[in-house]
């Protein structure tokens, strides 16, 4: 039965080990060793780890006293953000010597749609092998890319060859490669899920193809009828040039637990004035206030209140959050706390192509 999608040429680039690779590559002394941007072994938690500290078990949200454990000679860097986005900013510019349908997803990756291309590149393949040349040769780094008809795939197909690598699904590999792929390597399909659809004897994409879009959304909910699509190929959703946010937050992990709401208040001033300096800048406000709240145990807490009005103002904003925090009683002593702010009024903006609507068993050069 051929499967009727539209077909784009889609590219997924994703820096192998951003924040990490970036250090190693300004302090030459830290090349080859196991390291951990963000965190210590005493407070915090990792934002990213090197690939040789990648096969000790670190890996991005773990703690730092685990990552310690895992890794007794881990070597922990302090992040530094500005360069990290000063880095980003020369890598999209390469991006968009492309196309200008470029979605970035964060400051070391993004979608690029190249069907229709400022080099007039048929090759999606030989676009995403230059691009990565482009970036080793300018900016000193390695990235990986995913080559497909889709986002899906593509986000995909990008983790298969890290580091240093690409992987193209061609259009009449498509089901194939779904089939044979891991369920856990399924863009959307978290730990809790993976383990959720072991349970049900879903190990493979082909086990998922053969259940019912019913069965999925009786077990799935919603998501399911997403699983249903994504494993037959289908994907439908665009590079979106002007993604827009939905969301701005700021939080601060302590060097010592706060176990004062005197002191909470005190901290949250702090970051209640940097949301609003991120929503002024971005020009944006919003209606719904969440606290974020984590506990010396590691546990995570959520309050949240939406307003009938939309607000950018650092006082404004520490009004809700004061109610939030004294709505309820503290369960123990605090590592982290957090402020975001949804709900907020942009307009959804989109630069659209029209694919062609064809058969993944027809040719389509890649």
């Amino acid at each position: 039965m051929e499967l009727e999608v539209p077909l784009r040429k889609i590219i997924h680039v994703d820096m192998d080990a951003f924040y990490a690779s970036v250090e190693q590559m300004d302090f030459p002394e830290l090349k080859g060793k196991a390291i951990a941007v963000g965190g210590s072994e005493v407070r915090g938690v990792v934002s990213a780890a090197s690939y040789e500290a990648r096969k000790f078990g670190v890996k991005s949200a773990m703690s730092g006293i685990q990552a310690k454990r895992n890794c007794p000679e881990l070597i922990f860097v302090k992040p530094r953000f500005d360069r990290y986005k000063a880095i980003s900013k020369q890598i999209r510019k390469i991006f968009f010597e492309y196309t200008d349908l470029v979605e970035p997803l964060s400051l070391d990756e993004a979608y690029l749609d190249v069907t229709v291309n400022k080099k007039g590149n048929p090759s999606a393949s030989l676009i995403a092998q230059e691009i990565r040349a482009r970036i080793l040769e300018d900016v000193g780094l390695t990235a990986s890319a995913g080559i497909s008809i889709n986002k899906f795939i593509a986000k995909v197909a990008s983790d298969y060859n890290k580091p240093n690598g690409q992987k193209t699904v061609n259009p009449e590999d498509v089901l194939e490669f779904l089939e044979d792929l891991d369920i856990r390597k399924f863009y959307g399909v978290g730990k809790v899920t993976a383990e959720k659809m072991y349970q049900l004897g879903i190990y493979t994409g082909k086990d998922l193809k053969l259940k019912s879009i019913s069965y999925l959304e009786d077990h799935f909910g919603k998501s399911g009828r997403y699983y249903y699509h994504v494993v037959r190929g289908i994907h439908h959703s665009e590079v979106k040039p002007n993604r827009i946010r939905k969301s701005l937050a700021a939080e601060r992990t302590f060097s010592e637990n706060l176990s004062s709401e005197i002191f909470m208040l005190e901290k949250l001033e702090h970051i209640a004035q940097e949301v609003s300096r991120r929503l002024q800048k971005s020009k944006v406000a919003g209606k719904t206030i969440t606290l974020k709240i984590k506990y010396s145990d590691f546990t995570l807490q959520t309050r949240s209140k939406t307003l009938n009005y939309f607000i950018s103002d650092g006082a404004l904003i520490m009004d809700t959050v004061k109610t939030l925090l004294i709505q309820e009683e503290l369960t123990n002593s605090v590592r982290l706390l957090g402020i975001s702010i949804s709900n907020l009024n942009t307009e959804k903006q989109s630069v659209k192509i029209e694919p062609k609507s064809v058969s993944v068993q027809l040719k389509f050069q890649f």
